[in-house]
């Protein structure tokens, strides 16, 4: 599958001046290329109870199982100046949960297949077995 890195990272910036930022003043997009070639995208939703703001990879995430599900091939993150940035912890195990085995994320550092992103990660299969006892 060829993968529009540009475009990705046009998205993710175009969602950055969709987000609800008035506490940190802090917008960022994300944007995700899924396997079956749709494009998704999301943006950062703080909320007055900090904790339960959202991160832009949520939105991506939710859209995802709303228009189908899929898996995850590439991932760009940005802020309001279109600089990549790293997700959050959170978002890598977010992203992990549904990934394709393939996953390329765009960072400061250049493009990383995810394994570099989130090294022994735990997921789904982590919990296989204990699915299966009494």
């Amino acid at each position: 599958m060829r993968i529009d890195w540009d475009a990705l990272r046009a998205e993710a910036q175009r969602m950055t001046e969709l987000a609800y930022v008035p506490y940190s003043k802090y917008p960022v997009g994300a944007a995700a290329l899924v396997d079956d070639g749709r494009m998704l995208s999301g943006c950062n939703t703080e909320n007055a109870s900090y904790p339960v703001g959202l991160c832009a990879e949520c939105g991506i995430i939710s859209e995802l199982a709303k228009s189908g599900g899929g898996k995850l091939v590439a991932f760009v993150c940005v802020d309001g100046r279109g600089e990549l940035i790293m997700p959050c912890g959170r978002c890598r195990q977010l992203l992990n949960e549904h990934r394709h085995e393939s996953l390329v994320v765009w960072t400061p550092e250049g493009r990383k297949p995810f394994e570099e992103v989130l090294p022994q990660a735990f997921g789904p299969e982590n919990l296989a077995e204990w699915g299966q006892r009494p």
